[in-house]
C-alpha cells in the first residue's frame, strides 16, 4: 500500500471509529456500501462466527448460502490473518445482537 492509499485507509478507519451508535453505523455503511457489498461483509462476519464455533464448511454453506471459496477465505483470515475477526468475535460474544 502506498502512502496515499495508507492515508485514505487511515481516514476511513478514523471515520468508522468516530461512529457512536448502531444507527450511525447503519447510516454510514448504507451510504458507503452498495447493498451487495454490505451483505457480503455481513455474511463474512457470520461465517467467521460459525467457523469459530467449530462448524464445518458444509454446515456453514447450508446455513448461509455462502460459497466454499468465501468460507475458505474467511477461514484463512481466522487462522493466518491479523486477528481482526478474532478481536470482533471475542468482543461481541455474549452481547445481544439486536440492541
Amino acid at each position: 500500500m502506498d502512502k496515499t492509499d495508507a492515508a485514505l485507509a487511515g481516514q476511513f478507519y478514523s471515520a468508522v471509529l468516530a461512529l457512536k451508535t448502531r444507527e450511525e453505523c447503519r447510516s454510514f455503511f448504507e451510504d458507503v456500501c452498495t447493498i451487495k457489498e454490505f451483505q457480503d461483509l455481513s455474511q463474512r462476519l457470520q461465517v467467521a462466527f460459525l467457523l469459530a464455533e467449530g462448524k464445518n464448511y458444509q454446515e456453514i454453506s447450508k446455513a448461509t448460502s455462502v460459497s466454499s471459496a468465501t468460507i475458505s477465505r474467511v477461514n484463512r483470515c481466522l487462522v493466518y490473518g491479523d486477528g481482526g475477526y478474532r478481536t470482533v468475535i471475542s468482543r461481541l460474544k455474549g452481547e445481544d445482537k439486536d440492541e
